[in-house]
C-alpha cells in the first residue's frame, strides 16, 4: 500500500489504527467474495452446457423451434415436443425410459441452478456487510485524521519564525489549507478500502484461475505484465505532473490573496485587467501540465482496454483448443466448459478489478503530492519556536536591554546588511527614542528585541540574559508593541483589545481604551465595544485603529513598551492625549520609541541617532541640540520656520488644556449617530441597495454552457464514451454465443464459431481502446479549460465588485481565496472525466436493458426489479451529500478565514502571543464540519455497500428464474447468459455512477456559488447611458451637500451635508480629528462609494455619471498605509499607469522626483529588486516614496495625498515634501494631514468636524480666527 508506506496515517492514534485494520479486513472480505462468485458461476456454466449436450443438438433445435411458435399439432406442450424428437432419434427403445431420462436430466439441472442461487445470495450478503464495515471504518478515521492534520498544519505554521514567512508567502497558505487538504482527504478515505478490495479480488480471482487450469490461465494473463508496466509508468508521471501543477496553483493563489487584500489600490490605479492577466498566466501553466497528464492517462487506459479484449479473444480461442483436445480424455486434468469459464472469468474479474483500481492510483498520487507539501510544514522545526516550553523565565525583570555588536541582514535579502555592529545600552525603566533616516535599522532593532529574528553576529540581552536563552513566549509576553501600520483582527473592538492579555476584565479593557483616548469614539460606535472592525480593521479610520492598537498594548501592562511610529496616524488632539497616556503608561517601564515626528520624543530620557546600521549619537534632547550634529539637523529640517526649535510658545502652553478638551469631546464623528436617530431616506435606500440575493442551484447544462467554446471536443468525447459504454453489453452477447457454441457435438463447428467470435473480440478491443483514449483526452482538455475559465472569470468578477463588497466580513480575503481555489476544483469534479464516466455508464445501462428485453423480456424485468433499490441508494446519497455539503462548507470557510487571517498577520499574532488562541478558535470553527461528516459515515457506507452487493442477488434471481424457463419452456441457455450478464453489467455501471456522486454534488454546489458571483451586479457601476469619452480634467472638484454612511454601518452617518469647492490647481488641505470623514471624502471622489445624498462632481460632471475608468485616470493617490505588490520595484512604479506600457525612463524620472532613485540604484538588483509580500522588504518610508513615484507616473490632474508623509523620518519627509511640492505644480491637490507643519502653505485649509466643513481659509487667516484650527495648531506647537 503506497499510502501506508508514505506515512499518510502517521497522525492516527493506536485505537484508530485498530479501526483501520478492521476496515482492511472488511475490504479484504469484499475482495474475496468476487472469486467465490467466479467459482460458483463456472460450475453453473458447466451444468448448463452439460444439460445442452445431454439433450443433444436435435432436442435443442426442437426446443428452439417450439419457442419460436412451431407446433406439430394444436395444444402441444414443450415436454411432448421434446419427447417426440427424442423418440424419433432412436436414443432409447422405451418411451417410459426416455421420459424418465428427460426428467432426471432436468432435475439435475434445476438442483445445480438452485445451489448456485443460494450460494451467490450468501456471497452477496457477505459483500454487503464487509463493504459497509470497511467504508465506515476508513471514512471515520479519514475525517478524524484530516481534522488532526489541519490542526497540526496551522499549529506548525503559527510556530514558524518570521524569517520563514519572509520566503514563504501567506497566500499559498490559503490554497494549501483548502485545496491540498481536500486532495489529501480524498486519498486517505473510502478510496483506500475500495482499492484494497479490488487488489484482493484480483489476487483471489487470478489464484483461482491458476488453480483450476494453469495452462489456460497463463495464456489469459499474457497481457497483465504489459498492463502493469503501462499503469506504473503513467502513475509515476502523473504524480510528478500533479506536484508541479499544485505549485502553479499555489502561485496563482498567492497572487489572488495579494490582489484581494489590496483591492482599493488595484481599483484606484485601474489594475484589474493587469491582475487578471497575471493570475491567468499562472493558471495557464497549471492547465497545460494537466492536459499533459490527461494525454498520458488517456493513452494508458486506451492501451489497457485493447489488451483486455485482445486477451479475451486469445483466451477463448486457446480455451476451446484445449476443450477439443480433451474431449475424449477420461483422467487427469480435463478442460471442459466449466473449467474454461472459471479460468476465463477468474482472469477477467481479476483484470477488471485491476482496471477499476487504476483511477484510485491517480487519486493516491495526487494525495501524495499534497501530503508532501503539507507534511513538510508540519515537520519543519522552527528556528525560533514561539510555542516552545524551553528557555528560562526569570521571576522578575528590570527591563534593561543591551545590543552587543549586533550584525544583521534579512533572510530574504541576503547580502544587504541592515545593522553593522550596533552597540546600545538601555537601562530598566528608561524611555529611549531611536531616530534616523528611513531604512537605517530602527524598526529592525524593535523586531530583534521581540526575537522575530536572531542576529547574525553579536547578541541582544535582557537584564544580562542573552534573549536566545529565554523562553520565546515568556519574552514576548513582557513586551507591548504598537506598530506603524496597526493590524486589527476581524472581530469586535472588545475582543481586539482583549488580545493584549489573557483574562483581562471588561473594566481593564475600558480603562485601557480611556488611556488610549479611544473610549469616547468606541462608545459612539453602533454597538459600542461589540462593533465589528472589519477585515484588517477596514471599518475604522487610521487614527481609530491606532488607538485600539495602543489600548491593546496598554492592557498587557508590559515591562517593555515598543512604539514604532505609534502616533503617526493620529490627529493633533488625539496625539496629545495618547502621548500623555503613553507617558503615564511608560512610568517604570522600559520604553523604546521609533519616531519620525521629533516633537513626540523630546521628553525621552535618551535619544539615540542611528545611521547606516550603527549608533552615531546619543543623549537627551538638549544635549544633542547643543552638539549640533545629526540630531540637530533632523530637528531643524522638521520645525516650521515660525517656531523656535528650543522654546515652546507660551501661549500654546496655556491653551493646551482647553483645546485638548474641546476636541476630544467630538473626537469621533464617523459614528456619532445616536441609536434613536432615524435613518434618512438615503440611508434606507442604501441598505436596500446592498441587500444580497439568494444563491440559485445551477444545472449541469448551465455549467456546460461555460464550456461552449469546447463544444466540438465535448460532442466527440461524449460519442466516444457512449460507444465505449456499449462494449460491455456487446461482450455479454458474444460471451453468451460462445457458451452456446460449446454445447455442440461437432469439434469443427465449435472451432469455426470460436475463430469468428475471437475476431469480433479483437475488433471490439480496438474500438474500445481508441474510444477510451479519445474520451479521456478530450474530456480532460475541456475540463481543464473549464476550470481555468471559471477561476479566471471568478477572479475577474471579484475584482469587478464595488469596494463595499470587500468590507463585508463574509468576503474577507481568506474566504474569497478559499472560494477561488475550492469552488473551481469542485466544479471540475462535476465535469470532464466525470461526465465521461456517467455517459459511458448510461450507454451501458440503456443497451443492456434493450438487449435484455429483446432476448427474453420476462427475465429482463426480473433483473430490472433490482435497479430501483440501487437508484434509491443513489438518491439517499445525493440528499446526504447536499446536507453534508451545506453543513461543512460554511464551517470550513469560516475556519479557513481564521487560519488565513492569523497567518497573514503573523507578526501581530506572534507579538501578542496569540498563536494558541487563534489555533483554538480555528479548531472551534472546524468542529461542526467534523461532526456532520462523522454523522454521515454510516449512510454513505450503507448506500455504497448496497450498490456493491445487489448484483449478486440479481444474478442469483436471474439464474434461478432463467433455469426454470430453460427446463419448462426450452429457452436456449445462452440467452439466459446474455440477459443476465448484460443486465448485471448495467447495474454494476450504476454503482460506478454512484461512486462519483459526491464529487458531482460538490461540483453543482460550487458552480451555483460561482454563477451567483459571476451574475452579481456591482452596486457601483458605470451607468448604462454613460459616454466613453476621454477627457483631460481641469481639476475642479465640488462636494454639494454630501451625506454618507458606510454600507456595512448604514446607521452611522460619517458626512452630514459636506459642502466644499476646490478650484483647478488649488492645494486644499483637509484637517480635523480622527474619524471626522477626511479619508471618506477622498474615497467618494475616487467613487469607491456613492454618497447617500448630495453630489460629488469633477469639472461640473457628477462622478456617478462619468465612466469610472476615465474618472480614476484623472487622479493619483498616495495613502497612509501604502500597498505595494510582490513585483519588481520598476513594475510597482509602472503600476501607476496601467493603460499603457510605461518606459523605463519615465519610471526613473518618477523615482527621482520622489527621492527614491538613489536608494533603488544602491540595491544589488536595482529596479529589478522584488518587493516581497506587501512590500515587506522595504522600510515604511521607502515604501511611501515608491507609492509617490507610482502616483506621479500617471501624471494625474488631481493628486490625492492621504497622510502621504506620516511614515517618513524628518530627513526623508523634507525631501519628499519638496518632491510633493514639485508634483503639485499645475495640479489640483487634496491633502489630508495630521501634522499641520506639512500643510501651512496650502491655498485653502479646510477643517472638517462632525462630517461638515467647520472652518475654511489660509493658515494665517485661520490662526487669527482662533477657532478649531488655532487650537489644533497650538496643541502641536505647544508640545514642541
Amino acid at each position: 500500500m503506497p499510502l501506508m508506506k508514505s506515512g499518510y496515517y502517521r497522525f492516527s492514534t493506536g485505537w484508530e489504527k485498530l479501526i483501520l485494520v478492521i476496515g482492511l479486513l472488511g475490504a479484504a472480505g469484499t475482495g474475496a467474495c468476487q472469486p467465490l462468485n467466479v467459482l460458483f458461476f463456472g460450475d453453473l456454466t458447466g451444468i448448463m452446457v452439460d444439460f445442452g449436450s445431454q439433450l443433444g443438438p436435435e432436442v435443442s433445435a426442437a426446443a428452439a423451434a417450439y419457442m419460436s411458435g412451431y407446433r406439430e399439432y394444436p395444444g402441444e406442450t414443450l415436454t411432448e415436443a421434446l419427447l417426440r424428437v427424442m423418440n424419433s432419434t432412436e436414443r432409447a427403445s422405451d418411451t417410459g425410459t426416455i421420459a424418465d431420462e428427460l426428467k432426471n436430466i432436468t432435475q439435475m439441472f434445476l438442483d445445480g441452478i438452485h445451489t448456485f442461487a443460494i450460494n451467490n445470495s450468501i456471497v452477496g450478503a457477505a459483500t454487503f456487510i464487509s463493504t459497509y464495515i470497511s467504508l465506515a471504518c476508513f471514512n471515520y478515521v479519514a475525517y478524524t485524521q484530516i481534522h488532526r492534520i489541519r490542526n497540526l498544519y496551522l499549529k506548525s505554521a503559527l510556530r514558524q519564525d518570521i524569517g520563514w514567512y519572509d520566503v514563504h508567502q501567506s497566500g499559498e497558505f490559503a490554497s494549501r489549507m483548502s485545496e491540498d487538504m481536500t486532495k489529501l482527504e480524498d486519498g486517505v478515505g473510502e478510496k483506500v478500502p475500495m482499492f484494497v478490495s479490488m487488489v484482493v479480488s484480483f489476487g483471489g480471482s487470478v489464484g483461482l484461475a491458476l488453480g483450476r487450469g494453469w495452462e489456460l490461465a497463463l495464456v489469459c494473463l499474457v497481457s497483465l505484465p504489459v498492463t502493469l508496466i503501462v499503469v506504473g509508468i503513467v502513475g509515476f508521471a502523473a504524480s510528478r505532473l500533479a506536484k508541479r501543477e499544485m505549485t502553479e496553483y499555489a502561485k496563482a493563489g498567492t497572487i489572488a490573496e495579494e490582489v484581494l487584500s489590496s483591492i482599493r489600490t488595484v481599483i484606484a490605479f485601474g489594475g484589474r485587467e493587469k491582475e487578471v492577466e497575471r493570475y491567468e498566466k499562472n493558471l495557464l501553466s497549471a492547465k497545460n501540465l494537466n492536459v499533459k497528464r490527461n494525454l498520458l492517462t488517456g493513452l494508458a487506459f486506451g492501451i489497457l482496454w485493447f489488451f483486455i479484449y485482445a486477451s479475451y479473444a486469445l483466451a477463448f480461442w486457446y480455451g476451446v483448443t484445449l476443450i477439443i483436445r480433451d474431449m475424449d480424455k477420461t483422467e487427469g486434468q480435463i478442460y471442459d466448459a466449466a473449467t474454461m469459464i472459471t479460468v476465463f472469468m477468474g482472469v477477467m474479474t481479476g483484470s477488471m478489478s485491476l482496471g477499476m483500481a487504476s483511477p484510485f492510483i491517480e487519486a493516491f498520487s495526487i494525495a501524495r503530492g499534497a501530503a508532501a507539501k503539507v507534511y513538510s510544514v508540519i515537520d519543519r522545526e522552527s528556528l525560533i519556536d514561539s510555542m516552545s516550553e524551553e528557555g528560562k523565565r526569570p521571576e522578575k525583570i528590570e527591563g534593561s536591554i543591551n545590543f552587543r555588536n549586533v550584525h544583521f541582514e534579512y533572510p530574504s535579502r541576503k547580502g544587504v546588511k541592515i545593522l553593522k555592529g550596533l552597540n546600545l545600552s538601555i537601562k530598566g525603566g528608561e524611555t529611549v527614542a531611536l531616530v534616523g533616516s528611513s531604512g537605517c535599522g530602527k524598526s529592525t532593532c524593535i523586531q530583534l528585541i521581540q526575537r522575530f529574528y536572531d542576529p547574525l553576529d553579536g547578541a541582544v540581552q535582557l537584564d544580562g540574559h542573552d534573549i536566545r536563552s529565554l523562553n520565546v513566549g515568556w519574552l514576548r509576553s513582557q513586551i507591548g508593541v504598537v506598530g506603524q501600520e496597526p493590524v486589527l483582527f476581524q472581530t469586535t473592538v472588545e475582543e481586539n483589545i482583549r488580545y493584549g492579555r489573557d483574562g483581562c476584565t471588561k473594566e481593564d479593557i475600558v480603562n485601557a481604551a480611556k488611556m488610549a483616548n479611544a473610549h469616547a469614539f468606541i462608545s459612539k460606535l453602533p454597538q459600542g465595544y461589540d462593533t465589528l472592525v472589519g477585515e484588517r480593521g477596514a471599518q475604522l479610520s487610521g487614527g481609530q485603529k491606532q488607538r485600539i492598537a495602543i489600548a491593546r498594548a496598554l492592557v498587557r501592562r508590559p515591562r517593555i513598551l515598543l512604539l514604532d511610529e505609534a502616533t503617526s496616524a493620529l490627529d493633533t488632539s488625539s496625539e496629545a492625549k495618547v502621548q500623555a497616556a503613553l507617558d503615564r503608561a511608560s512610568v517604570g517601564q522600559t520604553t523604546i520609541i521609533v519616531a519620525h515626528r521629533l516633537s513626540t520624543i523630546r521628553n525621552a530620557d535618551k535619544i539615540v541617532v542611528i545611521h547606516d546600521g550603527r549608533v552615531v549619537e546619543q543623549g537627551s534632547h538638549d544635549v544633542l541640540m547643543e552638539r549640533r550634529g545629526h540630531y540637530f539637523d533632523l530637528v531643524t529640517t522638521q520645525i516650521s520656520g515660525s517656531e523656535d526649535p528650543t522654546s515652546p510658545g507660551e501661549e500654546g502652553g496655556k491653551e493646551h488644556v482647553t483645546a485638548e478638551r474641546m476636541i476630544s469631546v467630538r473626537s469621533n464623528a464617523s459614528s456619532a449617530i445616536d441609536d434613536d436617530e432615524e435613518l434618512t431616506e438615503g440611508q434606507r435606500l442604501m441598505a436596500e441597495h446592498y441587500q444580497e440575493g439568494t444563491v440559485k442551484a445551477a444545472s449541469i447544462l448551465k455549467i456546460l454552457r461555460v464550456n461552449r467554446p469546447e463544444w466540438l471536443l465535448l460532442v466527440i468525447a461524449t460519442v466516444a464514451s457512449v460507444v465505449s459504454g456499449f462494449a460491455m453489453p456487446l461482450f455479454s452477447v458474444l460471451f453468451g454465443d460462445l457458451i452456446g457454441t460449446l454445447g455442440q457435438d461437432d469439434p469443427d463447428k465449435i472451432r469455426a464459431d470460436t475463430d469468428y467470435f475471437s475476431l469480433l473480440f479483437v475488433i471490439v478491443g480496438v474500438v474500445m481502446g481508441f474510444m477510451t483514449f479519445i474520451q479521456t483526452y478530450l474530456y480532460g482538455i475541456a475540463g481543464e479549460k473549464l476550470t481555468m475559465r471559471f477561476r479566471g472569470l471568478m477572479f475577474s468578477a471579484m475584482l469587478r465588485q464595488e469596494v463595499a463588497y470587500f468590507d463585508d466580513k463574509n468576503n474577507s480575503t481568506g474566504a474569497l481565496c478559499a472560494r477561488l481555489s475550492g469552488d473551481a476544483a469542485n466544479i471540475q469534479g462535476a465535469t470532464g472525466q466525470r461526465i465521461g464516466t456517467i455517459t459511458q455508464s448510461l450507454g451501458t445501462l440503456v443497451l443492456s436493458v434493450a438487449l435484455a428485453m429483446y432476448y427474453e423480456w420476462r427475465l429482463g424485468l426480473l433483473v430490472l426489479a433490482f435497479v430501483p433499490p440501487l437508484f434509491g441508494a443513489f438518491y439517499v446519497q445525493g440528499k446526504l451529500q447536499r446536507g453534508e455539503l451545506l453543513g461543512t462548507a460554511g464551517a470550513m470557510e469560516k475556519a479557513t478565514k481564521v487560519a488565513v487571517e492569523s497567518v497573514t498577520n503573523i507578526r501581530t499574532v506572534l507579538g501578542l502571543c496569540r498563536e494558541r488562541q487563534f489555533h483554538a478558535q480555528y479548531l472551534l470553527e472546524l468542529q461542526p464540519a467534523l461532526q456532520v461528516s462523522k454523522r454521515n459515515v454510516h449512510l454513505r457506507a450503507i448506500t455504497y455497500a448496497l450498490a456493491r452487493s445487489i448484483g449478486f442477488f440479481a444474478y442469483a434471481g436471474a439464474m434461478a428464474f432463467g433455469g426454470s424457463l430453460v427446463a419448462s419452456e426450452g429457452l436456449p441457455y445462452e440467452k439466459v447468459f446474455k440477459v443476465s450478464q448484460a443486465l448485471i453489467m448495467g447495474t454494476a455501471m450504476v454503482a460506478n455512477i454512484l461512486s462519483f456522486a459526491p464529487n458531482f454534488q460538490k461540483g453543482i454546489e460550487a458552480a451555483s456559488n460561482a454563477f451567483y458571483l459571476l451574475e452579481r451586479q456591482p452596486r457601483i457601476d458605470d451607468a448604462p447611458d454613460v459616454k466613453d469619452e476621454k477627457w483631460k480634467s481641469e481639476g475642479e472638484v465640488q462636494y454639494s451637500n454630501v451625506q454618507f454612511a458606510y454600507p456595512t454601518r448604514v446607521g452611522s452617518l460619517v458626512l452630514r451635508g459636506l459642502d466644499l469647492e476646490i478650484r483647478p490647481g488649488q492645494t486644499v488641505a483637509l484637517v480635523g480629528p480622527s474619524g471626522c470623514g477626511k479619508s471618506t471624502t477622498v474615497q467618494l471622489l475616487e467613487r469607491f462609494y456613492d454618497p447617500t445624498a448630495g453630489v460629488v462632481s469633477v469639472d461640473g460632471r457628477n462622478v456617478s455619471k462619468v465612466k469610472m475608468a476615465n474618472l480614476r485616470d484623472q487622479m493619483g493617490i498616495v495613502s497612509q498605509e501604502p500597498v505595494l505588490f510582490d513585483r519588481t520595484i520598476a513594475e510597482n512604479i509602472a503600476y501607476g499607469d496601467n493603460e499603457r506600457h510605461v518606459p523605463m525612463a519615465e519610471i526613473i524620472e518618477a523615482a527621482k522626483k520622489s527621492n527614491i532613485h538613489n536608494f533603488i540604484s544602491s540595491l544589488p538588483q536595482g529596479y529589478e529588486t522584488r518587493m516581497g509580500e506587501k512590500g515587506t522588504q522595504l522600510s515604511g518610508g521607502q515604501k511611501q516614496r515608491v507609492a509617490i513615484a507610482r502616483a506621479l507616473v500617471r501624471n494625474p490632474r488631481i493628486l490625492l495625498l492621504d497622510e502621504a508623509t506620516s511614515a517618513l523620518d524628518a530627513e526623508s519627509e523634507k525631501v519628499v515634501q519638496e518632491a510633493l511640492d514639485k508634483a503639485k505644480e499645475g495640479r489640483t491637490c487634496i491633502t489630508i494631514a495630521h501634522r499641520l507643519t506639512t500643510i501651512q502653505d496650502a491655498d485653502v485649509i479646510c477643517v472638517i468636524n462632525e462630517g461638515r466643513v467647520a472652518e475654511l481659509g489660509k493658515h494665517s487667516e485661520l490662526l487669527q480666527r482662533r477657532g478649531i484650527y488655532h487650537k489644533l495648531h497650538s496643541l502641536q506647537g505647544g508640545r514642541r
